[in-house]
């Protein structure tokens, strides 16, 4: 009895793939491929050869190269500017503290908190 659910199993199984609607894969040498009586000779058409993107221009243009140079000669003075500016001395000497001009010194009885540094001076 279970030889004969087992055959029947295998029979079901045997029977439900053979009527699958997939489509298989199959190997590259197909029917189409193959050479024919009415054309023995038959070789398989090559690919076209697909050419690379070219740039449409040759290089940079000359407008664009004077962009560039006047942007460089812009970030230039810039730097020069701020390089100048920094030289000063609210900038390079300490006694400033951040101040435009150099604060005020009080005897230590009347000293005064700034709002600017958050010293006592």
């Amino acid at each position: 009895m279970k030889s004969f659910l087992s055959i029947l199993l295998v029979l079901v199984v045997c029977t439900a793939y053979g009527q699958s609607s997939k489509k298989r894969k199959r190997d590259g040498n197909t029917f189409q491929n193959s050479p024919s009586t009415v054309d023995p000779n038959f070789a398989p058409a090559e690919a076209p050869r697909h050419h690379s993107k070219r740039r449409s221009g040759k290089g940079p243009t000359v407008e664009s190269q004077k962009e560039y140079a006047d942007r460089m000669h812009a970030t230039v003075k810039a730097k020069r500017r701020a390089e100048k500016e920094m030289m000063k001395p609210q900038y390079s000497d300490p006694m400033y503290f951040g101040h435009k001009r150099p604060p005020k010194k009080r005897p230590p009885g009347k000293m005064k908190f700034c709002k600017v540094c958050g010293i006592r001076h």
